[in-house]
C-alpha cells in the first residue's frame, strides 16, 4: 500500500529493456502463466523514458520510416521500473491475445475408428471470471493458432466461419478441437461443431493461397480496440518494386509460438565520429566570408596558415579544398551508409604510442597497432589492426514483420524491397522509437584491398563465387523476390563473414567473454576497404574489461587457431563438398558451412548464420582451391 492509500499494482511479468527491442517488442505475443498477451504499441508505454542522443541513427530511422520533412523522430529508452511509491504508473501494457482458449478437460472421441483427444473452444469472456464447464471449474489455455497477413496484421481465427466454410454463418454452437497423435500434425487436427456436426481439418488453412481464413480486416491488437486499419494486398512489379494491388490481402494460419510469428527490424550504429560531418561543421564557420572565394589549392594553403583557421587546418589543405570545390559546384554531399562511416573512422584511427589505457570521456577510443609489431608472414594478408578500447553501440527498433525477416543489408541499412513483406507500425503515428545503448570494447582487422582484388581474379575463386551466386539467386527465386532489387553480397563479404565466425569462436576461449557475448560487424566496400569488427556490448561496464583489446595484441596467434579450426569439420567430407546451387539440399545460402564448423549464436551473427563458406578462407578436404589464406600461415601455431 502506498502512502496516498493506493495499492501498488504488481506487474503480470517482467522483461529486460533489451528484450523489448529484440524479442518482445510491440506486436509480439508473450505467454504468461494464465493467458497469452500481445505487447502494446508505444502509446501504451508509461513511465520515465531517458533520451538517447545519436544523430546518425536518428536520421537513418527517420528515413527508413518514410517520415516527411518537419516530422521529428526521437530516440528514447523503454520505461524503467520505478521504486517510487508516489510516482506515475510505469511499465508496458499488454492486451489479452488470443481471445480463444481451450478448456483442459479429459475427453476423447472416436471417429472412423480413430481416437482423438477433444477439448472445447471457449472465448475469453467465459475464462476471465473462472471457467466452468459442465458444472465444474476447469483451467484453460490459449489456443495455439491465430491468423496474420503479410502486412503484419494479427487477429483471432473466426472458428465458426472456418468449421462451416462460410464467412457469414450465423451458427454459434459449441466448438471442439480434436487432436490425433501427438497434436503436432495438422492433418490430425480438426475443428468440430457440436450443433451441426460439421468437422474440418486445420491442414486446409495451411495450403498456400487457400484463402480459407478470409480477407484480412487490418486488426492490430497491440494498438488496442481502435487499432484496425485498411489492409491492401501487394505484389512485386516488373521493376522489382512492391506496389499495391487494390485487392484485399488474405489471412494466413500462424502458430502463436512459431519462430516466424515475429521478426524485429533493428537499426544499430557504432557511435563513431563522422569525419565528413566534422569537416563540414568546421568549413561552415568560414565558408561564406573567406573560403568560398578560393580559386585553387594554393589559396586554401595560404588561408589555413592564419591562426583563426586552426580548427580547419587539422583536416589538411587537400581535404578542405575538395569540400570547397564541392560547394562551389553546387553538388550535394553523397549520403553515406551506416557502415561506410564506421569503416572510414576505423581506418583513420591514430597509431598507438604505447599501451594506452581506456579513457572515461569519449564514446569511441581506438588506436591502430604499429605495423612493425605484426608478424611478417601475416603482413601480406592483414594490413591494419585497431584496438578499440571503448565503443558505444546504439540500437533502435523501427518496426517488425511476420512470416519473413527483413534484415539489414551488408551496408547496415534496412532493405524493405528485399522481400514481399511489409513492416508493421509500432504506434499510430511514430514520433519516437525505443532504443538502447551498450558500452563495449573490440578489435578491428582489415584485409588489404589489393590482396582481395588479386584473389578475386583467380579462376578457382571465380568458379566458387559463381556457385555461391547461383545458390543465392535460387534462394531469391524460391522466396518470390525480384532479382532486380536483391543484390548478391559478393565473395569478399562471404570471405570476411566466414573468417569472422572462425575468429570469434577462437578468441572466445581466451578473452574472458562467452562467444554469445561477442558480436560481429562486417565491412566490405570495394572503394574503401574490407574489415571485421568483433566487439562486446552490455548495458553496464562489463563489456569493457579489456579482453578483446588483448586479443588484438596477439591477433596472429588467434588467427592461426581460427584457420586451423576451420580446416576440418566434424561433418566433412559432406560439409566441404556442399554445392550452394544444389536444389535437393535446399541450403542455397551456404557453402562449406554447418553447425560443426562455422555456425555461431544468432545473437552474435549479423546475417542469421547465412552467407558462409569455409572454402573461401582456407583449404578444406575438398580441393576447391579458392582459399584466401595459404596453408603455411597456420601449419605451425605460435606459442
Amino acid at each position: 500500500m502506498s502512502s496516498n492509500g493506493q495499492r501498488k499494482i504488481r506487474p503480470s511479468g517482467e522483461l529486460r529493456q533489451s528484450q523489448l527491442l529484440t524479442t518482445f517488442g510491440p506486436g509480439a505475443m508473450v505467454d504468461l502463466p494464465q493467458q497469452s498477451v500481445v505487447i502494446s504499441g508505444l502509446t501504451y508505454w508509461k513511465g520515465d523514458r531517458q533520451p538517447i542522443r545519436e544523430d546518425r541513427l536518428r536520421y537513418k530511422a527517420w528515413k527508413s520510416l518514410g517520415l516527411k520533412e518537419g516530422q521529428e523522430l526521437n530516440l528514447y529508452t523503454p520505461p524503467q521500473q520505478s521504486n517510487e511509491t508516489q510516482g506515475l504508473i510505469t511499465g508496458v501494457d499488454a492486451f489479452v491475445f488470443p481471445t480463444w482458449f481451450l478448456a483442459q478437460v479429459d475427453k476423447t472421441i472416436e471417429i472412423n475408428g480413430k481416437i482423438y483427444r477433444t477439448r472445447p473452444l471457449v472465448p475469453w469472456s467465459a475464462v476471465k471470471g473462472g471457467l466452468k464447464f459442465e458444472g465444474k471449474t476447469v483451467p484453460a489455455v490459449p489456443v495455439r493458432f491465430v491468423q496474420a497477413c503479410t502486412n503484419g496484421h494479427l487477429s483471432d481465427i473466426n472458428w465458426y466461419a472456418f468449421v462451416h466454410n462460410d464467412l457469414n454463418t450465423p451458427i454459434r454452437g459449441q466448438l471442439w478441437l480434436d487432436e490425433g497423435g501427438s497434436g503436432n500434425d495438422f492433418e490430425e487436427i480438426f475443428v468440430r461443431c457440436e450443433q451441426t456436426g460439421k468437422r474440418r481439418p486445420l491442414s486446409q488453412a495451411k495450403v498456400p493461397e487457400s484463402r480459407v481464413l478470409g480477407a484480412c480486416q487490418g486488426h492490430r491488437p497491440w494498438l488496442g480496440p481502435r487499432g484496425a486499419e485498411p489492409c491492401v494486398g501487394h505484389k512485386i512489379n516488373g521493376l522489382g518494386e512492391i506496389v499495391e494491388t487494390g485487392q484485399p490481402e488474405y489471412n494466413r494460419l500462424l502458430v502463436r509460438s512459431a519462430s516466424n510469428a515475429y521478426f524485429t527490424q533493428i537499426l544499430s550504429v557504432i557511435s563513431i565520429p563522422d569525419q565528413d560531418a566534422e569537416l563540414k561543421k568546421a568549413v561552415d564557420r568560414f565558408y561564406e566570408e573567406d573560403l568560398q572565394f578560393a580559386e585553387d589549392l594554393a589559396d586554401i594553403q595560404k588561408e589555413l596558415k592564419k591562426p583563426k583557421f586552426a580548427d580547419v587546418s587539422s583536416f589538411g589543405a587537400e581535404t578542405v579544398w575538395a569540400e570547397v570545390q564541392r560547394r562551389q559546384s553546387g553538388l550535394a554531399a553523397p549520403e553515406k551508409s551506416i557502415k561506410q562511416v564506421e569503416l572510414e573512422a576505423l581506418l583513420s584511427c591514430p597509431e598507438e604510442l604505447g599501451k594506452e589505457a581506456p579513457a572515461n570521456g569519449p564514446e569511441f577510443q581506438g588506436y591502430t597497432r604499429r605495423p612493425e609489431t605484426l608478424d611478417a608472414k601475416w603482413q601480406p594478408f592483414i594490413d591494419r589492426i585497431v584496438l578499440v578500447h571503448r565503443l558505444r553501440e546504439v540500437s533502435a527498433l523501427i518496426g517488425f514483420t511476420r512470416f519473413e525477416a527483413a534484415m539489414p543489408n551488408i551496408e547496415g541499412e534496412i532493405d524493405d524491397l528485399a522481400i514481399n513483406i511489409r513492416r508493421a507500425s509500432l504506434d499510430f503515428e511514430p514520433n519516437w522509437v525505443p532504443a538502447i545503448e551498450n558500452l563495449g570494447e573490440g578489435v578491428f582487422l582489415s584485409l588489404p584491398k589489393d590482396a582481395i582484388q588479386t584473389w578475386l581474379k583467380r579462376p578457382e575463386v571465380q568458379a566458387r563465387t559463381e556457385q555461391l551466386e547461383k545458390g543465392f539467386y535460387q534462394w531469391v527465386d524460391s522466396r518470390g523476390m525480384s532479382r532486380e532489387t536483391v543484390k548478391f553480397p559478393g565473395a569478399p563479404y562471404i570471405l570476411l563473414h566466414s573468417l569472422s565466425h572462425l575468429l570469434l569462436t577462437a578468441v572466445s576461449l581466451d578473452c574472458g567473454y562467452a562467444s554469445s557475448a561477442i558480436r560481429e560487424r562486417i565491412y566490405a566496400f570495394d572503394e574503401i576497404g574490407y574489415g571485421i569488427l568483433l566487439h562486446t556490448g552490455t548495458s553496464g561496464s562489463e563489456g569493457t574489461l579489456g579482453g578483446l583489446v588483448e586479443v588484438g595484441r596477439r591477433i596472429e596467434y588467434h588467427l592461426a587457431k581460427a584457420l586451423e579450426y576451420g580446416r576440418l569439420c566434424s561433418n566433412d567430407p559432406v560439409c566441404a563438398q556442399h554445392h550452394p546451387d544444389d536444389a535437393q539440399e535446399d541450403r542455397f545460402l551456404m557453402g562449406a558451412a554447418c553447425h560443426g564448423c562455422l555456425l555461431i549464436a544468432e545473437t552474435s551473427c549479423e546475417r542469421r548464420n547465412e552467407m558462409l563458406d569455409r572454402a573461401l578462407v582456407m583449404n578444406t578436404v575438398e580441393p576447391w582451391g579458392a582459399a584466401f589464406f595459404p596453408d603455411d600461415l597456420y601449419s605451425c601455431l605460435p606459442s
